[in-house]
């Protein structure tokens, strides 16, 4: 593979593309280079003050470009369902959905419907928006949908008998389980889809972003800023991978992107994951849980 860049990225013209968590960090990045292209790009951004900021930054970088905002609060199914009606209502038809937002060793809380915060909002929020979004998804000529992922997905391990975290908590398990939760949901999506969508996954490597701040911990935040400053990669870098699996033709179904060197940085490839990551058993499992937890159901 060459050493691949936004440069690389084939014409978007006439595509629409819905990117979560578009208001910092991968999102903005990937909303950024995708509009620069010529997509139509919904922003979907839980907080409504950054995300006109953030929509301000992508029009003055790209003038003319064709974005939009797009209200989207992932730990909340009332708000998914909200968004997805509100997309319906604006397009025709969904090219791309790029499930990018996410919370990371957040302390312990629940989201608006009681599910553990961090697999509540990295899983299950975009299992129910994806579902949601399926008849755009379909209408569309060759719909994909990327769903970003974690190098920290190799530390978790789902305790299908206690999702909601009742018997106990530690953050970055957790974090890891939502994350490994990512690469099943985009497995089985590929295998359930059957050829009508392609469903990957990304990860961005060690890339410098806002998931690294406000975890309650001063010590960890001083040393992951330490670390931010000395090792990350920026995270416009870090978008990358996801870029690459939403926008070139060589991407197959149920691939994985990420960085070149170890993993942590550099140019997109294809990369490993863990066995958890390839259980087509978890992966059934997880999509049975999901549609039971959220009420979406796929209709393909």
């Amino acid at each position: 593979m060459t050493r691949w860049t936004p440069h690389d990225i084939p014409d978007q013209t006439g595509r629409s593309v819905l990117v979560t968590g578009a208001n910092s960090g991968l999102g903005f990045h990937t909303t950024l280079e995708l509009a620069r292209k010529g997509a139509r790009v919904l922003m979907a951004c839980r907080n409504p003050a950054k995300a006109e900021t953030a929509l301000g930054l992508v029009r003055k970088e790209v003038p003319g470009g064709d974005v939009e905002l797009v209200s989207l609060d992932l730990a909340s199914l009332d708000s998914v369902e909200r968004a997805a009606e509100d997309v319906a209502g604006r397009l025709p038809h969904l090219d791309l959905l790029v499930n990018n937002a996410g919370i990371m060793a957040v302390p312990f809380g629940r989201t608006a419907d009681g599910f553990e915060m961090q697999f509540g909002t990295n899983h299950l929020g975009h299992f129910a928006l994806t579902g949601r979004l399926l008849p755009l998804l379909l209408a569309a000529d060759a719909p994909r949908v990327i769903t970003v992922s974690s190098g920290a997905h190799v530390v978790g391990k789902l305790q299908f008998d206690d999702l909601a975290a009742d018997n106990g908590y530690q953050r970055w398990r957790r974090y890891g389980a939502s994350k490994l939760a990512n690469l099943l949901f985009a497995s089985e999506l590929h295998r359930r889809a059957g050829g009508r969508l392609l469903s990957a996954a990304a990860h961005p490597g060690y890339a410098a972003t806002h998931l690294q701040e406000g975890q309650g911990q001063p010590a960890f935040e001083a040393l992951m800023r330490l670390g931010n400053k000395v090792l990350a990669q920026t995270d416009r870098q870090g978008a990358w991978p996801s870029l690459y699996a939403a926008t070139m033709p060589d991407v197959l179904g149920d691939s994985y992107y990420g960085p070149h060197l170890m993993g942590m940085r550099g140019h997109p490839v294809p990369t490993w994951r863990t066995t958890l990551a390839k259980s087509s058993d978890d992966a059934r499992k997880l999509w049975d849980i999901s549609e039971e937890l959220t009420k979406v159901r796929y209709a393909f």
